[in-house]
């Protein structure tokens, strides 16, 4: 971890351990907006708050209304005419 101006910052890899996920996902959440990466000095290796990614892991998926956990076939999710 890198600590710049008292904020907390993970590393890619640490991030990606944190989070679970590969650096391609890491990259796609910040394509996507959902966290920002820092470029630290003239290197290329980026940084990403910690707050962020831990703010990432505190997100849960909203349950069904049917209470079911799978999502329906695609075929059954057009109505016939």
């Amino acid at each position: 971890m890198v600590v710049i101006g008292g904020a907390e910052y993970y590393t890619a890899e640490e991030a990606c351990a944190a989070l679970g996920v590969k650096p391609a996902t890491l990259y796609s959440y910040v394509n996507r907006g959902l966290i920002t990466s820092y470029r630290q000095g003239i290197r290329r290796q980026r940084l990403y708050r910690r707050e962020e990614i831990d703010a990432l892991l505190d997100v849960t998926p909203v349950p069904r209304d049917d209470g079911g956990d799978e999502i329906p076939p695609a075929d059954t999710w057009a109505q016939e005419h």
